[in-house]
């Protein structure tokens, strides 16, 4: 309970802190998708250099009736970061030919993307009934048990890859944890490519990415008093073969200091010193299978575009 007078901090007030005040600094992936944050990841989806959103099209116009015979009779249909469900759609309408009506639960932490995604199912799938679940899924995967029968878990846009290895076993695990035998998931995750060809879809012409990446500063300014300077940080996208992922910093352009009064926090910045805001994770079919294993799943069968740059996996529970 707040005292009286005092106002509530966002709950992601002490992760901000400890990040700002490590070595390096780092700020949590998930802030970006405010309301605002969200608008601009559905731009990006729609830009030329973000193959990724592209490709999972493709696998979904070409193989949705495969994969919703390769699931079986009836499902639940359960989306995880569901966002504005521009791709679901397709799927959806697979399911939606039987005589059985499919229930789908968009989840996602933006409730303004879920009202939009109501509406564009409602108009793509009349025959699904839909029931949107606002959820944060560090607080767990608990809705799952709340919905009955056969369930069908989507993660599609690699945003598996958001998540280090063990941060990724263990929420697939959690997933795993409230499913059922018979339950399945489908999986979706950006392949192991050329960094010229992955670096652009982080750092487009355009400047949308960007704009996205700096979104997590104007959020702290708005909701926890800051006085980030947007213009004294660049966008940085970088290719780390190493560790097989793309990593997403802001850079300071001075050395500059700034304020959360909120969270009673100043924060200095070298000239060049960055946080580390996202890893996208890229992947082979050896990691993709061996990580569904040790997460509890069996790994049934992979559809993949033309180009194998993108893969959808379905695991059985």
């Amino acid at each position: 309970m707040t005292a009286p007078g005092l106002i509530a901090l966002p709950p992601f007030t002490d992760e901000v802190a400890r990040g700002l005040t490590s070595r390096p600094k780092t700020l949590p992936s998930k802030l970006f998708y405010d309301d605002r944050g969200s608008e601009l990841f559905e731009a990006i989806t729609r830009l030329p250099e973000y193959y990724l959103t592209r490709t999972e099209f493709e696998i979904l116009e070409s193989s949705s009736e495969e994969i919703a015979r390769a699931v079986g009779p009836p499902v639940s249909v359960i989306e995880l970061g569901a966002g504005t469900a521009t791709k679901t759609g397709i799927l959806l309408r697979a399911f939606t030919q039987r005589p059985a009506r499919t229930r789908y639960f968009p989840v996602d932490i933006s409730s303004s993307a879920l009202t939009d995604a109501k509406e564009r199912i409602q108009r793509e799938c009349p025959l699904a009934r839909i029931r949107p679940v606002v959820a944060d899924f560090s607080n767990g995967f608990s809705f799952l048990r709340e919905i009955s029968g056969r369930k069908l878990v989507l993660y599609l846009g690699s945003s598996i890859g958001n998540f280090d290895w063990n941060d990724a076993v263990r929420l697939l695990g959690s997933v795993r944890d409230k499913l059922s035998s018979g339950d399945a998931l489908l999986l979706g995750t950006d392949m192991v490519k050329e960094g010229s060809l992955l670096v652009p879809a982080y750092d487009d012409a355009s400047g949308v990415t960007a704009e996205f990446n700096k979104n997590i500063l104007h959020r702290l300014n708005r909701e926890l008093d800051g006085d980030f300077d947007l213009n004294s940080f660049r966008h940085i996208a970088e290719w780390n073969p190493a560790q097989s992922r793309m990593e997403m910093y802001l850079e300071s352009a001075r050395e500059q200091s700034a304020v959360l009064r909120a969270a009673g926090l100043s924060v200095p910045f070298g000239c060049g010193e960055r946080i580390h805001t996202e890893n996208s994770y890229k992947y082979t079919m050896e990691t993709v299978e061996r990580m569904l294993c040790v997460s509890g799943f069996n790994l049934k069968r992979t559809w993949f575009d033309r180009s194998r740059w993108f893969g959808l996996h379905l695991a059985n529970a």
